[in-house]
């Protein structure tokens, strides 16, 4: 008989797999569903029938099966949703099949570390073609003495039950395929072994041990568990990037930051090619963490950690005993990775001083509750971080049209502001000598404006929906007009809000600019950032308006502009430090003058 053209034995449909890997668990369905079998075989030994079913029958609760070895050491069996024996399992209570355990109970049996190719591949090869290939390339392999006897064992009760004539289906290691193909085709003999186990015990899993030792991830799993009732079939890819997307958002929800769509593409292709170098399809799920936390940051990488290690069938009366397990009580391959997470936190001395730390712990819920709005006011050290970057833009405009207004000409009597090196290397054949002169610049910059978002409505909602215009308090602060996330949304402590700039618009001198959000004459703006831009131009008492924003201003804006004898300067976001950017970008809002007092003890 041809071991690798067929896959079954009178009657006997073999499935291989690789345990708890959720393509197995997705074929074991299908091939259920098709075959439709009288009975169920799995490689579990029969000592722990008992308990395995119970475990099984808890599902989606997380069970754990333990007993004591002969050596003393605790042995344990966690029953995972995407495990493929576990969910013919399932499948053979749900339709009232008996279910037969063959497996021998072996004492002290090796790991297996032979490297398999990703399973992700029996989605686009197929289940039959990875099995055959492995069993063609491993056919010739001899096997351990514990793997004889348990393949020996699983021969004798797969032959008995074919003089049945009925048809069952076997759930089995993909290693012992061959073995076991081989060994049908001879009589057998009862093989000696255990029994029965006294002591086998059922635990319920702790809710932090599934963050660790699951198999797969936990969000694979969960969403597995939820649609292995129906007829659709998840896809590891699509889960992945339904993961990233739910990250996505907790990470605007938490941090008030936006993944952009560069940086999920340097994600993706770091992802896949950290992958690739240890020879998988796709990335795993800690190999998914480092790409987040390189593409994006570390609060980023946590919502990835926190949402994908996150398992949700958990009780508080599980009805058993509850275990903690680590990854090193299974022998797992564990990786550790840290994150370095932007907490506002004092710096620790370096030689310990007994000083009473100001700090005052507390609630954020009752913070939030108590946050009232009535009398909000600015937190002044970020007052001066944003007057300092508006000089900085304006500066930076006025060197652009010094450097627009440059005329260069070959040199003729006089130097005139000096070499044009770059025009003279570049025509250096000629034997020309190229002079540059430059026009006198009129005008200075009056208003600066800083788009970081413009926020267009998506299903009626706005990301950055609070509206304040905030006159300046001093002679060196301008007047302030920006829209932003709501205060009172997030807290840092009692009476200090977190909020995000969407845009703002800063104006010189102070003490001039009306509510523009209220003003009639601005209603023309179409958006937030044409209202902010308008606001600038009209009261921007120099000649040049800065406005930064990833896109350029509007041909209405710069009609404006030229009715009132005024030139926009366009900067393009892109091309400005996304650190300074994301720094200036957020803010905080305090619940009244007296917060300033002890803000500094929470910022």
């Amino acid at each position: 008989m041809d071991r690798i053209a067929e896959i079954s034995w009178h009657g006997i449909r073999m499935v291989p797999i690789l345990h708890n890997h959720l393509e197995f668990a997705m074929v074991v369905k299908g091939l259920f569903e098709s075959f439709r079998p009288d009975h169920v075989a799995v490689e579990y030994p029969h000592t722990l029938k008992t308990r395995i079913l119970q475990g099984i029958r808890r599902l989606p609760l997380l069970s754990v099966v333990h007993y004591e070895g002969n050596d003393g050491a605790f042995v344990y069996l966690p029953l995972e949703p995407c495990d493929a024996q576990v969910e013919a399992v399932r499948l053979a209570l749900a339709h009232d099949i008996p279910v037969h355990f063959i497996d021998r109970d072996t004492e002290g049996y090796p790991l297996d570390h032979t490297p398999m190719p990703d399973t992700y591949a029996i989605t686009r090869i197929g289940h039959d073609a990875y099995c055959r290939a492995y069993m063609e390339t491993y056919r010739h392999v001899n096997p351990s003495a514990e793997d004889t006897l348990r393949e020996k064992t699983m021969a004798w009760h797969l032959r008995e039950l074919a003089k049945s004539g009925k048809r069952v289906l076997f759930v089995c290691g993909l290693s012992h395929v061959n073995g076991i193909l081989e060994m049908l085709d001879r009589p057998q003999a009862t093989v000696i072994g255990r029994r029965s186990r006294e002591k086998v015990g059922l635990a319920h899993l702790h809710r932090e041990s599934s963050r660790e030792i699951m198999t797969e991830m936990p969000f694979l799993q969960t969403i597995w568990e939820r649609q292995r009732t129906r007829r659709e079939i998840p896809d590891r890819m699509q889960v992945q990037m339904t993961l990233l997307r739910a990250a996505e958002k907790r990470y605007w929800k938490n941090s008030k930051e936006k993944v952009s769509r560069i940086q999920l593409k340097i994600l993706n292709r770091f992802a896949r090619n950290y992958a690739l170098l240890n020879q998988k399809l796709l990335p795993d799920f800690y190999q998914l963490i480092v790409a987040s936390r390189g593409a994006v940051d570390d609060n980023f990488a946590y919502e990835v950690w926190d949402l994908g290690s996150d398992y949700p069938w958990q009780t508080e009366n599980p009805g058993l005993s509850v275990l903690r397990l680590r990854g090193e009580d299974l022998f797992l391959d564990r990786k550790r990775i840290r994150f370095h997470r932007q907490f506002k936190t004092l710096r620790r001395r370096l030689i310990p001083v007994p000083v009473k730390d100001k700090r005052k712990r507390g609630d954020p819920e009752k913070w939030k509750k108590d946050f009232s709005g009535n009398a909000i006011c600015s937190y002044p050290p970020e007052d001066v971080a944003v007057e300092g970057y508006g000089h900085y833009l304006k500066k930076k405009a006025l060197g652009i049209k010094r450097e627009e207004n440059v005329r260069v000409e070959p040199f003729s009597c006089s130097l005139m502001d000096g070499i044009d090196i770059r025009e003279t290397i570049r025509d250096w054949s000629s034997g020309k000598l190229y002079v540059k002169s430059g026009l006198p610049l009129k005008g200075k910059v009056g208003s600066v404006v800083v788009i970081f978002d413009p926020d267009f409505p998506k299903d009626g909602k706005e990301n950055f929906p609070w509206c304040v215009t905030w006159l300046g308090e001093h002679s060196q602060e301008s007047d302030m007009a920006f829209y932003s996330t709501p205060a009172g949304e997030v807290m840092d402590g009692p009476g200090i809000s977190r909020c995000q700039y969407g845009g703002f618009m800063l104006s010189y001198p102070p003490l001039r600019v009306y509510d523009i959000w209220q003003d009639s004459f601005f209603s023309a703006a179409r958006n937030k950032p044409e209202r902010l831009l308008m606001a600038a131009i009209d009261y921007s008492l120099e000649k040049h308006v800065v406005y930064l924003a990833a896109k350029p201003p509007s041909g209405w804006c710069q009609s404006m502009a030229a009715r009132l004898g005024k030139k926009i300067v366009y900067l393009p976001l892109g091309t400005f430090s996304p650190v300074a950017l994301k720094k200036i970008r957020q803010f905080h809002v305090l619940d009244g003058h007296g917060v300033r007092r002890y803000a500094k003890d929470y910022l």
